[in-house]
């Protein structure tokens, strides 16, 4: 349905109820094609070599977030007896439990501060940087950890604008470590993103695992304070007996199967 005021383009028309019927027999076959896909990813116990898996990282490394501020972390894991304990924290996946690599993104709050002002400093050796950029830098962290003065000022702003009924846009600066602390995770969880991409962009197989215990991995890694699991992936070359089943790809309305 086209918008009739020509600034925001076509929007998708609304949905009809029975749109989203579906019979007892596709769902039926939705269930066997999850279970497939669920019980036989195994890999063949083929590691990725250093090279392709260092350069993925990078890639990883590499991903955009609002502050420039990297916030995550890549934890390899290579000896046995830690990649045993950790599948015992993965609820001993089969995908975990055949990989031959097994990688722990962790979202590292911590570090913040220290990229701040490794950011700043090298900002101040170059010409012509706007103040306004040098004023973010210097702001963003204090704003959010060393609320005081700061967070009252905000406020009273907020209440003097409401009071005048002045209806003005106001961007919403970090209120609080909580929300450093979600900002850190949606960056953290589009660093994994990269990481499974790149993998499998060079050709091998990744797969995030589901009910890991990030409280136990925490306590394995020796993490410090301000660390947190934020997901756990397995990578490797996927064995030939690994069958996923039909792929699934959801349409507007209803899923469709694709072989």
């Amino acid at each position: 349905m086209a918008n009739t005021n020509d600034q925001s383009g076509d929007v998708a028309g609304t949905r009809r109820p029975e749109a989203h019927q579906v019979d007892s027999a596709t769902i039926s076959a939705f269930q066997n094609v999850v279970n497939s896909r669920r019980s036989t990813r195994i890999y063949d116990g083929e590691p990725v070599p250093d090279e392709v898996m260092h350069n993925c990282i990078d890639l990883a490394l590499l991903s955009p977030n609002s502050s420039n501020l990297q916030p995550w972390q890549f934890y390899r894991v290579k000896s046995e007896a830690a990649k045993k304990e950790l599948v015992s924290y993965c609820l001993g996946q089969p995908a975990a439990a055949t990989a031959p690599e097994l990688v722990v993104c962790v979202s590292r709050l911590d570090t913040w501060d220290r990229n701040r002002q490794l950011m700043l400093d090298q900002l101040q050796q170059v010409e012509g940087i706007p103040d306004s950029v040098l004023d973010y830098y210097n702001k963003i962290v204090p704003l959010a950890f060393k609320q005081g003065p700061l967070y009252l000022i905000g406020w009273l702003k907020k209440l003097v604008l409401n009071l005048l009924a002045i209806r003005k846009p106001m961007p919403r600066g970090p209120a609080g470590k909580a929300d450093m602390r979600v900002w850190a995770h949606k960056s953290t969880a589009l660093a994994c993103q990269t990481l499974m991409l790149a993998l499998r962009a060079h050709g091998y197989d990744s797969c995030p695992m589901e009910g890991m215990d990030p409280v136990r991995i925490r306590k394995m890694l020796k993490l410090p304070r301000g660390a947190e699991v934020c997901m756990v992936i397995s990578a490797g070359k996927r064995d030939s007996k690994g069958i996923y089943g039909p792929r699934i790809r959801f349409d507007r309305s209803l899923f469709v199967f694709e072989v």
